[in-house]
């Protein structure tokens, strides 16, 4: 993503959008920051951007469908960028770590139930809970 990309969702070009925008894009794909995240590695650049400007960012961000934010186990919200493509999580309520994944059959049937429901969907999320294969071996 880029300003182009900014200035297409609607939103002006600012020093803290583009940075908060490089951060997201820099984690890589299937990483989910928080707010806090995001400050922390701000503070580390020298980025004069307070934490009430992130979350106003990232809120502005969600709006304009530039990242999607999720609430997995911990009590906080985590954010990705919008890549365009659907995708699904397993999350680790032991360490919280987060793997993405894509299950054509899954997809297909929750279209499947959807419409013998008759329900046109217009959205979804799926996420998995469970102990990932390191705190299954941690806890043994």
């Amino acid at each position: 993503m880029n300003n182009a990309d900014l200035r297409k969702a609607g939103l002006k070009v600012t020093s803290p959008r583009v940075k908060i925008l490089d951060i997201l894009e820099e984690a890589g794909e299937g990483q989910h920051l928080s707010a806090e995240d995001i400050y922390g590695q701000l503070k580390q650049l020298n980025q004069d951007v307070g934490l009430a400007t992130v979350y106003r960012v990232l809120t502005q961000f969600e709006a304009a469908d530039l990242v999607t934010k999720h609430n997995f186990e911990g009590g906080y919200s985590v954010y990705e960028l919008n890549q365009g493509e659907h995708h699904d999580h397993l999350v680790c309520v032991k360490c919280g770590k987060v793997v993405e994944f894509v299950d054509d059959l899954i997809e297909s049937r929750q279209e499947q139930i959807a419409k013998e429901a008759g329900f046109e969907i217009t959205d979804h999320s799926l996420n998995i809970y469970g102990i990932c294969p390191a705190c299954k071996t941690k806890a043994t």
